[in-house]
C-alpha cells in the first residue's frame, strides 16, 4: 500500500502463492519452492519502465524458467510494433503515473479471439531480484509482466517450462505458423523468400546437450574475398550469452573470418548484440534439428504468405468439434472416416490458399473444478494433443455423393496425422468447391477445434449440417430432457463472470436431482450452454452449478462456491459439462465474461431419472379381466 494513496491490486484469480508456481512439480522449478518471494519492480529498482530507452536492451534474457520457446516469439513483438501494441496496449499507467494501482492487462490470442489477461505487477525473485525472464536492461519490466500474463493464461508459472514456439507465436500475433525439419527447409517449396524473414526460429542440441529454441534475427549473403558468396546467420540465444564456437566464433578469432574482407568483418560483428553471435549456413544445417517459420502480418492487418510474398487479404474462420459415437470418425482407414465434421469451401477465382486446423488443448477436471492437462500416457511429446489431420477434395456440389468422393484420393492434404496443435495446408486452389474433413487418428478422440481458411482471393466457408448426437440410455433409467431460453442484458443480467460482483445479477436455472441411488451413481447430469451469435462474433461464455439449500433459493449468497463448472469461460458457441450430482437441490447460472455483454442464449439440461415401465392400458384391461376369472373360478370350487 502506499501512503496516503488506495491500495494497489493483488490478483485474486492468480495470488502470489505456491499455486500460480507450480503445478504438479514435474520440473526443476520445484527446487525453488521456498526460495521465492513476490516484489513490485519499484522495490526491485528505482525507476522501473516497461521499455528501455535503448529498444535493443528490451529483448527478453531467460531466467530459471525452461520458456526459451516462449521468450523467442517475444522478440519479433519488438521487432512489429503494432503486434507490440495488440498484446501490450498503450497508455497504461506505469510507476510514477498518479494513475498507477500495480496493474496490466495484456492480449493473447486463443481460439480464434483476442482474450484479455489481467494480471497484479508483483514478479517472482530471488534475493531480490527476479528469478524467472527479464530484460537485458535491469529497469525495463514487459518481458517479466508477459511472462506472467502468460503464465496465468496456462494456470503457473511452471506450465511454461517447455513449449513450442509456434504456438507462442500465433498466441502473441494471431497469425500462423509453421514447423519444417531442416531437411525439408532446404527444399524449393519450404525456402523462405529473404524480405519475409520476419518470424523464424530454429531449435537444436546446446553446449549442455538440452533442446533450446533461438531467433534467427537476419540472414546475409556476403562476398569472400576469394570471389563467390557465403551466407551467415545472426542468431539470438534467449539465454543472453554467445556460447557458440566454431568458424565465426566472437571477436574475429574465428577462421571463416579470413574469408572475407576486414571491413566487412568489423561491420558485420557491430550488429551482433549481447546475446548474438554469427554462423554460415552449412553450421546452420549441422547444427539444429527443425525451423519454425512464423507468417509476417501487414500493417492492414492481413496475413503474409512465407511462399510467395501475397497478401491473403480475405479470411473465414469456423468452429467444430469431434464427438465420441457422433463426429470422431478417425482416420481414413477406418470405416467412421465419413462421420468426421465436413466443411464447404467455395473458391470464387483462382488464387492462393491457406487452410489451418487448430485443436483446443485437452483437459480434465480437478477436485477443485480447474483446468489441468490431461495426460495421455501414449503421448508423451504431445500429451495434451490429439494427432490431426487435414484433407481436401475438389467436388461439382450439385453432384455430390459422399461415399463416391471418399473413394478417390483428395486434392491436398497434411502429410499425415500429427500431434501438434496446428496443422496447416496451403495450395493455389480453381475455382469451385471444395469439401474439407479435419480428423483425428483414433476414432473416438473428442477434441474441439478450429478451422482458418486465408485466401488471395474471395472465399466462403461453412459447415455441413449433422444431427445433434443422442443422449446415451442405460439399462435402467432414461434422460429427461429440460430446455431454458434466456438472456443477457447489459444494465441488468448480464453480471459476468465470478471475478465481478455482478455475476449473481445473471440468469438462474434451478433444479434437483433425484434422491434414488440407482440414478446417482456415474453421470446424471449433462448441460449444455448455446450462445444465439454467428460464429465470427462470439461471446466469452460458461457457466458454474452452484448447490442451494431448496429449489427456490434466490437471491444467491455472494460468497456461495460452485459445486461444478465448465471450462473457462471461453469463446465457443457452446459449453458443455457432464457431472455426477448427489441428490439436492441446485441452481446454473449462465456467464459472459465480461459484464454488460448482452446476448440471447440455450440452455440444455438433461437428468437420468428412473425408467418407468409403461403398460397400454387395453393390456391393463386384458390383465384384470384374467384376474377377476380367477378369483370366480376359486370362489366357485370353493363352493364360495
Amino acid at each position: 500500500m502506499r501512503c496516503g494513496g488506495p491500495a494497489l491490486f493483488e490478483d485474486p484469480d492468480f495470488p502470489c502463492e505456491d499455486s500460480a508456481l507450480f503445478s504438479d512439480s514435474s520440473t526443476p522449478l520445484a527446487r525453488l519452492r521456498g526460495d521465492i518471494t513476490w516484489l513490485r519492480p519499484q522495490e526491485i529498482c528505482q525507476t522501473p519502465a516497461l521499455f528501455p530507452s535503448n529498444i535493443n536492451l528490451g529483448h527478453a534474457k531467460q531466467g530459471l524458467l525452461g520458456d526459451c520457446w516462449f521468450l523467442c516469439a517475444c522478440t519479433f513483438l519488438l521487432k512489429n510494433k503494432q503486434l507490440l501494441n495488440k498484446v501490450l496496449p498503450e497508455d497504461q499507467p506505469e510507476w510514477g503515473d498518479s494513475r498507477y494501482r500495480g496493474s496490466f492487462y495484456f492480449r493473447f490470442w486463443q481460439q480464434g479471439h483476442w482474450t484479455e489477461v489481467t494480471i497484479d505487477d508483483r514478479l517472482p525473485c530471488i534475493n531480490s531480484a527476479l528469478c524467472f525472464s527479464r530484460c537485458h536492461s535491469p529497469t525495463a519490466f514487459w518481458v517479466a509482466l508477459v511472462e506472467k500474463a502468460y503464465a496465468k493464461l496456462h494456470g503457473s508459472y511452471e506450465r511454461l517450462w517447455a513449449g513450442q514456439v509456434s504456438e507462442a507465436l500465433v498466441d502473441l500475433t494471431g497469425s500462423l505458423a509453421e514447423r519444417w525439419s531442416l531437411g525439408d527447409f532446404g527444399s524449393e517449396e519450404n525456402d523462405v523468400p529473404h524480405h519475409l524473414l520476419t518470424f523464424l526460429s530454429v531449435s537444436g542440441l546446446t553446449e549442455l546437450d538440452q533442446y533450446h529454441a533461438l531467433t534467427v534475427m537476419e540472414w546475409l549473403d556476403v562476398k569472400k574475398v576469394s570471389g563467390g558468396e557465403v551466407r551467415l546467420l545472426r542468431i539470438k540465444n534467449p539465454w543472453g550469452r554467445r556460447y557458440w564456437g566454431g568458424a565465426w566464433v566472437w571477436r574475429c578469432v574465428g577462421a571463416g573470418w579470413g574469408s572475407v574482407a576486414p571491413d566487412c568483418a568489423s561491420e558485420l560483428q557491430t550488429r551482433v548484440a549481447e546475446g548474438e553471435f554469427w554462423l554460415d549456413e552449412a553450421e546452420f544445417m549441422s547444427q539444429f534439428d527443425d525451423v519454425t517459420v512464423g507468417y509476417p502480418i501487414s500493417e492492414e492487418g492481413y496475413l503474409k504468405s512465407i511462399y510467395t510474398g501475397n497478401l491473403l487479404t480475405h479470411s473465414h474462420q469456423l468452429a467444430g468439434r469431434w464427438v465420441n459415437g457422433h463426429s470422431a470418425g478417425g482416420s481414413r482407414n477406418c470405416s467412421s472416416y465419413s462421420s468426421n465434421p465436413k466443411f464447404w469451401l467455395k473458391v470464387c477465382e483462382r488464387g492462393e490458399v491457406l487452410v489451418s486446423l487448430l485443436q483446443h488443448q485437452k483437459w480434465r477436471k480437478t477436485e477443485k473444478y480447474a483446468q489441468t492437462p490431461l495426460v495421455d500416457s501414449n503421448t508423451t511429446k504431445h500429451q495434451h494433443y490429439q494427432a490431426i489431420a487435414l484433407h481436401l477434395w475438389k467436388v461439382e456440389k450439385k453432384r455430390f455423393n459422399l461415399s463416391r468422393m471418399l473413394n478417390k484420393p483428395p486434392r491436398t492434404s497434411t502429410h499425415c496425422h500429427a500431434y501438434e496443435r496446428e496443422v496447416v495446408l496451403h495450395g493455389q486452389l480453381e475455382f469451385g468447391y471444395y469439401l474439407l474433413i479435419p480428423s483425428t487418428y483414433q476414432p473416438g478422440a473428442e477434441a474441439r477445434f478450429l478451422i482458418r481458411v486465408f485466401s488471395s482471393s474471395s472465399i466462403s466457408l461453412s459447415a455441413l449440417k449433422s444431427p445433434a448426437p443422442p443422449l446415451p440410455l442405460t439399462a435402467d433409467s432414461e434422460w429427461e430432457t429440460s430446455i431454458f431460453r434466456g438472456s443477457w442484458v447489459e444494465g441488468s443480467t448480464a453480471g459476468g463472470s465470478r471475478n465481478f460482483l455482478s455475476h449473481w445479477q445473471n440468469p438462474c436455472f434451478p433444479f434437483t436431482v433425484s434422491d434414488d441411488p440407482a440414478v446417482t451413481l456415474g453421470v446424471n447430469v449433462r448441460i449444455t450452454l448455446h450462445q444465439s451469435r454467428a460464429d465470427t462474433d462470439l461471446l466469452p461464455i460458461g457457466f458454474h452449478i452452484y448447490k442451494v439449500k431448496r429449489e427456490k433459493c434466490f437471491p444467491l449468497p455472494p460468497l456461495l462456491d460452485p459445486v461444478a463448472s465448465c471450462v473457462p469461460h471461453c469463446y465457443t458457441l457452446e459449453a458443455s459439462l457432464a457431472c455426477s450430482l448427489p441428490p439436492g437441490a441446485y441452481t446454473i447460472v449462465p456467464s459472459t465474461y465480461q459484464p454488460d455483454c448482452s446476448a440471447n442464449f440455450t440452455l440444455s439440461l438433461a437428468r437420468r431419472i428412473q425408467r418407468l415401465v409403461l403398460i397400454n392400458q387395453a393390456v391393463i384391461l386384458q390383465v384384470t379381466a384374467i384376474i377377476l376369472v380367477l378369483i370366480s373360478s376359486v370362489c366357485f370350487f370353493s363352493g364360495k
